[in-house]
């Protein structure tokens, strides 16, 4: 080769490699619709992603995965572990081995697990430039503040959800025991009391409950009217971060719910009820008073079950009684994510592919791919009319598993409102609702703190003082105990010095 045509070579070689950077630049400041706005050019990549799940179909019906590989010269290879014992298991596996996804979904002990081995690229660097888009799309900076270790972000959480709970109550069980919706603690002992005494079914038979729920999470919504949140939690209070158990509230909460167990206005098998056996109860016209998501009593399927029992059946969201702390929903916790996506610190050492992970995760975070991965492909599983998407007949069909891709998460509201229009009232009412916002998922276990062992035992003698089997007088013992032989204190201790340092509180 002479002199003059390497010479040529090397400036052809130059120009393309200013084009190939120019493109890259213009799909990091554009949104990240793709590689290169749309057929991606370089060499065709694959990436391996794992995480748990189920419903993924095969990739030749796998339409998301055929147009995230045509949109960003991949090819995208997912696995979704339905179990998550599986999951965790081929995880630990992989990680032992070396043999690292290129993303995989993660849970806060995980990230942390993995990150004490040192297996997980730190995102910090690359949240301000290469994955701005990302960061932006799920909230910014209060966002990643979820999956921080030691100032440092380990994971993308996705984007938050919504809050979907609520209280529902029989309102046809109201009218025909002539009782108004309940307004106050005392107004909702009495209403639940009369539900399970004065056969508001009219059957003849004492066969209705009034509160009905699974465990002690049956109480969730009303420990808000004692200015208070779930036992465990830490939230803010009077401008100092607080862990509920410390808070008095939470001896007057435990005595009402006490009172509401004497009066027999509780579901007697609370603690029993497995799994949706408290959905089944309401369902069945069981139950006059349940604390469930509105999917799981207003979707359609379960309307018409409902219905089957009994087609004068109403149920209505209710608003948490007001009380001496005033009124909110169950707490919702501002610091969980849904799930996590981690990147081995591995692929450090591979540009090219770590490059291309980001580009997946930019484009899903984009307009264009995060309504791909939201509802499916445009003309065929949904219409834009009026700026609004709207759902075909085939997006119910096909669409299903398209979650399985949000490695980033998604506008809920909005994509909710799109897949259950005829539910958005009890959205926006399960949304609207007041709560006290929680800081749990913000806060890394110290080393010595097991928290499946404090939850175990806090649930054992809460349940306790709610049956009455030990008196409310022992509250102090309880927490001595849990503080000094579940290294509680010392849990308390590292929660509040990291929240603090995160910003909340004093």
């Amino acid at each position: 080769m002479n002199k003059l045509r390497r010479a040529s070579l090397m400036a052809a070689v130059l120009l393309l490699a200013g084009a190939v950077a120019a493109g890259c630049a213009k799909s990091d400041t554009e949104g990240g619709t793709s590689a290169s706005g749309g057929e991606a050019a370089g060499k065709r990549i694959q990436l391996e992603i794992m995480e748990s799940a189920s419903g993924l179909p095969s990739p030749d019906k796998d339409f998301v995965k055929q147009e995230l590989d045509k949109a960003l010269n991949a090819d995208i290879v997912l696995s979704a572990y339905g179990s998550p014992d599986d999951y965790q298991n081929q995880l630990n596996v992989r990680m032992a081995s070396g043999n690292l996804p290129d993303l995989f979904g993660v849970n806060k002990a995980q990230m942390q697990q993995y990150q004490s081995q040192q297996l997980l690229l730190d995102l910090t660097p690359y949240l301000d430039n290469e994955l701005k888009q990302v960061k932006d799309f799920i909230g910014g900076e209060e966002a990643v503040k979820k999956a921080m270790v030691d100032g440092k972000v380990y994971a993308i959480p996705k984007a938050p959800g919504i809050p979907s709970m609520t209280m529902w109550i029989r309102k046809d069980w109201l009218d025909a025991l002539k009782l108004e919706v309940p307004q106050t603690l005392e107004e909702f002992k009495a209403v639940a009391k009369a539900f399970a005494e004065q056969d508001p079914d009219g059957n003849g038979a004492k066969d209705t409950v009034g509160l009905t729920g699974g465990s002690l999470s049956t109480f969730a919504p009303l420990y808000g009217a004692f200015g208070t949140v779930n036992p465990g939690e830490f939230f803010v209070k009077d401008g100092k971060v607080v862990n509920s158990l410390y808070d008095p509230a939470m001896r007057e909460a435990l005595a009402y719910f006490k009172s509401l167990v004497d009066e027999g206005a509780v579901d007697p098998e609370i603690m029993a009820n497995t799994g949706m056996q408290h959905q089944e109860k309401a369902i069945k016209g069981q139950a006059g008073i349940i604390f469930i998501d509105w999917a799981n009593i207003v979707k359609n399927e379960y309307v018409e079950q409902i219905k089957t029992v009994n087609p004068k059946a109403e149920w209505i969201q209710l608003a948490s009684p007001k009380g001496p702390g005033g009124q909110y929903e169950n707490a919702w916790a501002v610091g969980n994510a849904n799930s996590m996506f981690a990147i081995p610190k591995s692929l450090e050492n591979d540009k090219e592919k770590l490059q291309k992970v980001f580009e997946l995760l930019n484009y899903v975070s984009g307009d264009e791919g995060s309504r791909l991965v939201q509802f499916g492909i445009e003309g065929k599983h949904y219409n834009v009319e009026n700026g609004k998407v709207v759902a075909t007949e085939l997006m119910a069909k096909e669409a299903g598993y398209t979650w399985l891709y949000q490695f980033t998460g998604r506008p809920e509201k909005e994509y909710l409102k799109v897949k259950f229009a005829e539910q958005t009232e009890y959205i926006d009412f399960a949304s609207s609702q007041p709560r006290l916002e929680t800081l749990n998922g913000f806060v890394n276990y110290p080393e010595g703190f097991n928290v499946a062992d404090a939850n175990r035992y806090l649930e054992e003698e809460f349940t306790k003082f709610v049956y009455g089997k030990r008196p409310l007088t022992e509250y102090d013992d309880f927490l001595i105990t849990i503080g000094t032989t579940m290294n509680y204190d010392r849990y308390v201790e590292s929660a509040i010095q990291q929240l603090n340092a995160l910003g909340y509180g004093n």
